[in-house]
């Protein structure tokens, strides 16, 4: 529960002479924090312009706070303090100097707040329809800001005739480049919009959620609650983002067991009455949104915490047993002969143990080779079958595409696959290894299929902006996704099936080439809602043995597997997806002498005309930033 827990503060609706009475209530009645307004109502009349002329022009000169037009005059309680800024700016108006006096005002505020040390501001107040003023003062004030955070108060639903909010929200992010600075203050409404629209808000930097006094409900002891919609919400958004919680409270008191605790009690009782984490979010806790490079399994030696990460998942190798089980049985319905098995890549020794089992289970008698290149990995395995295996194994250290075997091998076992299938070269290690396998041999795996789809997700898209250079938008990341949202279901890309018979040998039983597992494919989604795309999510599904699967695509997912985390592909700039076009991926596994790598483009259509809308380079043309060591 600590890992989700939210801070709970409170959102003043009014001006309070005296702030820290206010905040030493505030921290009394249980709140975490309070957001309260900075200035009081009478600075209002330096954006107006009702202050005499004289004043105005020094204020326009050189803009000071008065002591009388600050609420907040001290940083005596900045760390438990939002600051929240004028909501009378009127960057929008027609009038120039209204419109002038509110940047003025608004990086006076600023100022302000950033002196406080506060750090974090909110405005309260978004713009109806035309936002690029504002944006543009927000991208030119928040740039000489050092650390305090902006967050925009946005409902998530508009006025009757008024445009989205999200689409206000994108357009701001947009126009200020997607600043790390800027963030939402997610207001909920008494009446939400559809589950669509309420998980973009997933893939959006919402920092604060909003739950005003009024969306509240009474149960039947007349205690405030949600209505069932709106809790399932605030859990989500609880779970997936770790916003902060802002309530308000009434003027006069709405339901009748009500007291200024109540509200923040009930919103804590939601949060530590979340869903139980399973195996893989419990796993995962410390690894979400978080970017790690893929293996290079070929060119680096694995150390020891990472055999040891992947052999706590206790799913992938119930199901390699289950299917080398199977395999075994197939193999010798009899149970008449020695059947040969082959682990490949044996790393510190698990799947041996699983074949092992799988021969007790079906009681086969088999004859187990463990091949394994790694020294290091090579000395485990060697303690392993001195003090538990002894003779039921026989141990080879070797590469698996150049080793010569004496005899061919019945079953074929490997755990080779990355988060895409086919991203840590399992094709190009069973092509090498298939010369160990009779005609009629199995492998296991049998096949793996690579899938996409177009991911929104502000939180990666800065995580890699941070690194400042385009090797990193051309590289793609493990990553567990948090924060994000999928446009569309994915797709498949392409398949590898094991053993290959078509790639040309030479005649030692090596390819000639790696052009075969070379692969090229179009898919087309339909993007419903306005989305903003900022990569691709990649996911792989494999058939281990006949309907024995292991898989990381959302759908097929192996329940509670979590050695493999989806793969992201970013896009080096973020595509503006409209409601109805057509998302376009043109995805390429390439490959020459001495590696492989991956191509991606995106072109976005208008789906009835199908005129481009959008159109991305190419991203890592010859494996330029990124690829695979052969």
């Amino acid at each position: 529960m600590a890992q989700r827990a939210c801070p709970v503060g409170l959102l003043a609706t009014d001006y309070y002479d005296n702030i820290h009475t206010f905040i030493d209530e505030a921290s009394e009645d249980g709140h975490d924090f309070v957001a309260s307004p900075l200035a009081h109502p009478s600075f209002r009349r330096f954006i107006e312009g009702t202050e005499e002329i004289d004043a105005m022009n020094s204020w326009r000169d050189s803009p000071v706070f008065q002591r009388k037009d600050l609420i907040v005059k001290s940083p005596k309680y900045s760390d438990l303090l939002v600051g929240v800024l004028a909501a009378w700016y009127r960057f929008d108006s027609p009038d120039h100097e209204l419109q002038l006096n509110s940047e003025l005002a608004l990086k006076q505020e600023l100022a302000w707040a950033s002196h406080l040390g506060l750090l974090s501001v909110m405005l309260p107040v978004l713009p109806e329809k035309n936002v690029t003023n504002m944006a543009r003062v927000l991208n030119n004030t928040m740039a000489s800001i050092s650390y305090t955070q902006l967050w925009i108060k946005v409902p998530v639903t508009s006025k009757e005739g008024g445009e989205s909010p999200w689409k206000l929200w994108n357009r701001i992010r947009t126009l200020t480049e997607h600043s790390t600075k800027i963030h939402v203050a997610l207001e909920l409404t008494k009446d939400l919009p559809d589950d669509d629209e309420l998980d973009r808000w997933l893939a959006e930097p919402v920092k604060a959620l909003i739950v005003p006094h009024d969306v509240f409900v009474a149960n039947p002891k007349q205690y405030p609650v949600l209505p069932k919609p709106h809790q399932d919400f605030v859990k989500i958004v609880m779970d997936k983002l770790r916003p902060n919680i802002l309530v308000t409270l009434p003027e006069v008191p709405s339901f009748q067991n009500a007291s200024p605790v109540t509200y923040h009690e009930y919103i804590r009782f939601l949060n530590r009455n979340l869903p139980e984490l399973d195996a893989v979010d419990s796993f995962a806790a410390g690894y979400r949104d978080y970017l790690q490079a893929p293996l290079q399994p070929l060119m680096d030696n694995l150390d020891n915490s990472t055999y040891e990460t992947f052999e706590r998942d206790p799913i992938k190798y119930q199901q390699y047993e289950e299917a080398v089980y199977r395999a075994l049985l197939d193999r010798d319905p009899d149970a008449t002969k020695k059947t040969v098995v082959m682990v490949v890549g044996a790393g510190r020794g698990p799947l041996v143990d699983c074949c092992l089992r799988a021969s007790e289970r079906s009681k086969r008698d088999i004859h187990l080779y463990a091949l394994e290149k790694n020294p290091n990995a090579f000395v485990t395995l060697q303690n392993k079958k001195e003090e538990e295996w002894q003779d039921k194994v026989e141990l080879i250290f070797a590469d698996m595409r150049t080793w010569k075997p004496s005899h061919q091998t019945d079953i074929l076992v490997s755990e080779l696959l990355g988060s895409f299938g086919d991203n840590e070269l399992s094709p190009e290690c069973l092509d090498g290894a298939q010369k160990f396998l009779k005609d009629d041999g199995i492998s296991i795996p049998a096949a793996y299929t690579a899938y996409c789809a177009p991911l929104s997700s502000t939180k990666l898209h800065n995580e890699v902006a941070s690194y400042k250079d385009l090797e990193h938008f051309e590289t793609p990341y493990v990553v567990m996704f948090q924060q994000v949202c999928a446009l569309a279901d994915s797709k498949p890309l392409w398949t590898f099936d094991h053993p290959n018979p078509v790639f040309p040998c030479t005649p030692e039983g090596n390819p000639v080439n790696n052009l075969h597992n070379t692969r090229y494919q179009q898919v087309t989604f339909d993007v419903a809602k306005p989305m903003t795309m900022h990569g691709l999510a990649g996911y792989f599904e494999s058939v281990l043995y006949k309907d024995v699967m292991i898989s990381i695509h959302p759908d097929t997912h192996s329940p509670g597997m979590f050695s493999w985390f989806p793969i992201f592909f970013p896009l080096q700039s973020p595509v503006q997806v409209p409601a109805g076009a057509q998302v376009v991926v043109d995805f390429w596994r390439l490959s020459d002498k001495k590696k492989i790598w991956y191509e991606w483009a995106v072109v976005v259509k208008n789906k009835n005309d199908q005129q481009d809308l959008s159109i991305t380079a190419i991203h890592n043309p010859q494996g330029r930033s990124y690829w695979v060591g052969l």
